[in-house]
């Protein structure tokens, strides 16, 4: 169980980690694209006011002009030298869709041609913005037309990915080196866990040494008094109580051992459906004497791998427990079938089930009844029934089938 509590801790932390490092990661990798479409449409921008160049001179050069100054802040990375550095072109048309102007002087790699169609892509998407290849467009109107500037952004998106690269690999570094601590640190962490656990374990084998003796001896003498002064309500009431607490003392034996990792489970291949069968119609006989119907829906061919043993206690633990629990004159159905696992159900009458703490059910020594009213039961037999379950990879879980049913579904 400790192992399992610490497998439980470290996974919890990785999941937490790397979900923090993902977020992490996702929030920078938008800021950084949202930086980058910003910078890049600042760019089209500053060429779409020039009308397909840096403002300045209009007059055909060989190099782009220098640029004036701009007090805007948004402007401030714009420098004299980004014309220089800018590669761009720009492709004008009139009303009817006609190019009447193509500047690519300030790009070597893009013809006249690859800037009209990628000109004619852009004006089939209808966005004003947007990105087609490596080149950010604006589409803008200008004393010739409607135009649209495209500005090279190869050397962003380079930069951008080789920072995220960066990035990435940082918050991964950091990420290895938690979880590293947190599996060096987890055993130190689940420790005064650990420890209670032990001791818990510790005094129940204490107990049932403890408790054992003066039981046997209790009821040995109760058979000694009995021959001598013969048969008495006294004596039987104690007798009762003593095989009252001798079989709760056993009960908590059993689950202190299969919460132990390392007990061996006789694993066999079970009938499983017969052995519900013959769970049900030894229980039978009690249900009709208590006046409560049983009905079952069993399929005799399923099979299982487990402990024959474990299995037939988790059957007759739910019968009994549907048995103490069912309403006067109610029912309780059984049922199993195999899909790509068994599912077991008991379901029975239980008109309080609005009441109850489902998701408390299977707690030890819990009970229902706030009062505590002796109904034949300790509360451990849910427990009990619980950890047999999860010993073969199961579940179990308590549900309210409607507002007078309850049911209990084992899944193996």
């Amino acid at each position: 169980m400790i192992y399992r509590l610490q497998r439980k801790f470290i996974l919890i932390c990785t999941v937490s980690v790397l979900a923090v490092i993902f977020l992490v990661f996702g929030v920078i990798l938008a800021l950084n694209i949202s930086s980058m479409n910003r910078n890049m449409d600042m760019l089209a921008d500053r060429v779409s006011e020039g009308g397909g160049r840096f403002p300045g001179s209009m007059e055909e050069k060989p190099k782009p002009d220098k640029m004036p100054p701009r007090e805007e802040q948004d402007f401030a990375f714009i420098t004299p030298e980004t014309p220089f550095s800018t590669r761009h072109f720009t492709v004008f048309f009139d009303p009817n869709g006609e190019v009447v102007k193509t500047n690519t002087e300030s790009i070597y790699s893009i013809t006249d041609e690859v800037a009209i169609e990628y000109t004619e892509r852009v004006m089939e998407s209808g966005k004003s913005r947007g990105w087609i290849s490596s080149y950010r467009y604006k589409v803008f109107r200008s004393e010739m037309g409607e135009g649209v500037v495209f500005v090279d952004g190869s050397m962003s998106r380079s930069s951008m990915m080789q920072s995220m690269m960066i990035a990435g690999g940082v918050l991964l570094g950091c990420a290895a080196l938690v979880l590293i601590l947190i599996f060096l640190l987890s055993k130190k962490a689940v420790k005064p866990i650990a420890e209670s656990y032990e001791k818990q374990k510790q005094f129940i084998t204490d107990a049932n040494h403890e408790l054992k003796t003066p039981l046997t001896l209790i009821l040995a003498n109760l058979d000694i008094a009995e021959s001598e002064l013969g048969k008495n309500e006294w004596l039987d009431d104690i007798r009762s109580e003593g095989h009252r607490m001798t079989e709760l003392v056993n009960h908590l034996v059993a689950l202190s051992r299969m919460d132990e990792e390392g007990q061996p489970l006789n694993m066999t291949d079970v009938a499983l459906g017969e052995l519900v069968a013959d769970t049900v119609a030894e229980f039978e006989p009690l249900a009709r004497e208590r006046g409560k119907a049983l009905t079952a829906a069993v399929e005799g061919e399923i099979t299982y791998h487990g402990d024959e043993a474990l299995l037939r206690r988790l059957v007759g633990i739910l019968m009994d427990n549907a048995i103490k629990y069912c309403d006067q004159g109610g029912e309780i159905r059984v049922s199993i079938g195999k899909g790509r696992r068994v599912v077991l159900t008991v379901e029975n009458t239980y008109a309080a089930v609005g009441e109850l703490e489902l998701n408390r059910l299977f707690d030890r020594f819990y009970r229902a009844d706030k009062a505590r009213k002796f109904t034949g039961g300790y509360g451990v037999g849910l427990s009990m029934a619980k950890a047999i379950a999860e010993r073969h990879k199961g579940e179990i879980t308590a549900y309210k089938k409607d507002a007078a049913h309850i049911g209990f579904k084992v899944i193996l």
